[in-house]
């Protein structure tokens, strides 16, 4: 018995440390093969029937009938249980548990009492050996059938064994009482072999539920976002390729709006990782807080969110915009700092928009893309305009590529002339593409598509080298100026592509005039500011681009030494019909007279304009009413003619009627 007390407190033990769900599963178990149950049944009351047809009337009788009863109702209990767990309606509860325990020893119990009565009060050998019999194979049978709940196995085992062990020790005879000790050994056998199948099983169950959690987790892992708990990109793009699966055959609307942090990277770069990190769940937390039932929200990645919304059209759409956007007016408490956070939305409606999920994705983007553009801040509707400006930079994008490599490239040259003798003084080297396709397409299209690219510095490189050839065969006194994108001040190649482009050719560094614009100056950047008096070191000369629209701060005259100011056509447009330009087109040309700088009036296109470059006391002109940009030979010929016609200074006539 002290033996039976510790297997029963070692399965306590394992017992309280089990998982709800494996002990659920252990439950199950007694309950999963209601056939081996019912075999067992119909076998013991079978067996009883014999036996008690075999016995004299007395106590037999009644045991049996009660033995009947307690198996059938095992097995109705048992089939019943099992069709509820088939049907996925059945609840493992310790009250399911408990009706088992009680009915299987109550079935155990009879059986052993049936062995008893049998061995001390029939003389007939054969009740003897059907009631052994039946005893010892049910208690086997019992100890691996139930050892999902080990107590129930060996519980049953003793109430069968150890009464017919007690009455074959009772019967009296040597046979019998070797076989009442071999059976109350057995006892002790199958006690241990219901523990040790029942660890087994536990620790089988357990490790599957382990399994089952960890993949749970690796689930959720690969689905939600770890920063902001929610949905990530894989998770979106699954559930919005289920809802067009879903509503392929109708024309339900679907809306995407595709949101963006406006300057996020300012913040991360400027207040730290953590900063941008806490940032980002307070964006995910107020998204929820705006978008509640109306939408699913998911983090695409970085600062980017996308929320779905079934079953919303436009105008909705629109409001939802609006109404994050405002949302995002209060502000962020972050630790020690008050973040101004806007954000910017695209959105795009299906099916107007869109009839799968990679298409209304990209229209949604590009709806974004069209709101940062538009200045930040605000949201945008998808039109299909967008998606024709988006082809046109597609095509333009892989037309670049080859156009570099392929001599689809191109130098024009307009001229700079001097406004005291009448020759060309400089040519500025000016970049044009005909587009197989598109045909002439702009620099100001295609130059910032290729700064994006990343071919700004290949293209840069090309332009000095083609205008270094040209100009080295123009008279000596004959300058080149070539437009330097802010991009490429930024690059650190740009130095040595000058220089290489100056050995190549053989010109002389003074003959090299490099232009740039005062958007360069709106960085501040250490390196811009490097590379520029690098440039200033080589000897070439630097010229200030569209003076007086960019930046137009005067300090930066005093900090780097311009060879050129050139003032911007604009002001030259309405310098006739309009006070204020002549004045500002006065004050430039002093203070540049003043800094001992060249001055250069750009646009002129009227003999009037060119008058009132003279009279403001600019040094060079360049415009229509000279030359339009012209291809490399007609610029040679044009230098070889000497004084432009135009150039000519006007007669006192002509002075009197414009004073």
């Amino acid at each position: 018995m002290r033996v039976l007390k510790t297997l029963l407190e070692k399965r306590r033990a394992l017992d309280t440390g089990q998982d709800a769900d494996v002990r659920r599963s252990l439950v199950e178990s007694l309950y999963a093969s209601p056939r081996s149950l019912t075999i067992g049944a119909v076998t013991g009351v079978a067996v009883g029937i014999v036996i008690s047809t075999l016995s004299d009337p007395g106590p037999i009788q009644l045991v049996v009938a009660v033995l009947c009863l307690v198996a059938t109702l095992r097995v109705i209990s048992a089939i019943f249980f099992h069709r509820q767990l088939v049907r996925g309606t059945a609840v493992a509860s310790r009250s399911w548990e408990l009706a088992y325990e009680l009915g299987a020893w109550g079935y155990a119990g009879l059986l052993g009492l049936m062995g008893f009565v049998t061995l001390l009060g029939s003389p007939n050998p054969v009740t003897h050996m059907l009631s052994v019999s039946m005893a010892t194979g049910y208690a086997g049978g019992i100890s691996g059938r139930n050892a999902g709940r080990v107590q129930i196995a060996i519980g049953q085992v003793c109430l069968t064994l150890l009464p017919t062990a007690t009455g074959l020790w009772l019967e009296g005879s040597t046979g019998y009482r070797v076989l009442s000790v071999a059976m109350v050994m057995m006892v002790l056998g199958l006690a241990e072999i219901s523990s040790t199948v029942h660890r087994i099983v536990v620790q089988a169950l357990v490790g599957k539920r382990e399994k089952s959690l960890l993949a749970e987790k690796f689930e959720r892992l690969a689905r939600f976002d770890s920063l902001t708990g929610l949905e990530n990109r894989m998770a979106m793009q699954m559930r919005l390729r289920e809802i067009f699966d879903t509503n392929q055959k109708r024309n339900d609307a679907v809306t995407i709006l595709w949101m963006d942090i406006d300057r996020f990277k300012e913040i991360n770069d400027s207040l730290g990782h953590m900063v941008g990190d806490q940032l980002l769940r307070g964006v995910a937390e107020r998204l929820n807080d705006v978008v509640q039932g109306r939408g699913r929200i998911a983090r695409f990645g970085g600062d980017e969110f996308v929320i779905i919304c079934p079953d919303m059209d436009r105008v909705t759409a629109a409001a939802l915009a609006q109404e994050i956007i405002g949302y995002f007016a209060h502000g962020f408490d972050l630790s020690d700092n008050h973040l101004q956070v806007t954000a910017s939305i695209g959105y795009a409606v299906a099916p107007q928009d869109g009839r799968d999920m990679d298409e209304l994705m990209q229209h949604a983007d590009l709806a974004l893309y069209e709101a940062k553009r538009e200045g930040r801040n605000r949201a945008a509707s998808f039109n299909w305009s967008l998606k024709e400006r988006f082809n046109r930079i597609h095509e333009i994008e892989t037309g670049l590529r080859r156009a570099l490599d392929g001599g689809e490239l191109k130098l024009l040259y307009q001229p700079i002339v001097d406004l005291e003798s009448g020759h060309i003084d400089a040519c500025e080297a000016l970049l044009r593409w005909d587009h197989p396709v598109l045909g002439p397409i702009p620099p100001s299209e295609f130059i910032p598509i290729s700064e994006s690219m990343g071919m700004i510095e290949a293209m840069t490189g090309w332009v000095l080298r083609e205008a270094c050839n040209t100009a080295v065969a123009w008279p000596g006194d004959v300058r080149i100026a070539i437009n330097i994108s802010p991009a490429s001040l930024k690059c650190a190649e740009l130095p040595g592509n000058v220089i290489a482009a100056l050995l190549e050719s053989g010109l002389p560094a003074r003959r090299l005039e490099l232009e740039v614009t005062e958007s360069i100056f709106l960085d501040n950047s250490g390196q811009t500011n490097s590379i520029l008096r690098e440039l200033q070191r080589i000897g070439l000369r630097l010229a200030l681009d569209d003076f007086g629209t960019g930046y137009s701060a005067l300090s930066y005259l005093r900090s780097y030494r311009f060879d050129t100011l050139k003032i911007d056509q604009s002001f030259m447009a309405g310098v006739s019909a309009n006070a204020e330009d002549r004045a500002i087109v006065r004050a430039i040309g002093n203070l540049a007279r003043d800094l001992n700088m060249d001055t250069v009036a750009e646009g002129i296109e009227t003999p009037d304009q060119l008058i009132h470059a003279r009279e403001a006391g600019f040094t060079n002109v360049q415009g229509y009413l000279f030359s339009r940009p012209v291809p490399r030979e007609r610029i040679a010929e044009l230098i070889a003619a000497g004084p432009l016609a135009g150039s000519e200074r006007p007669d006192p006539v002509q002075r009197r009627r414009h004073a």
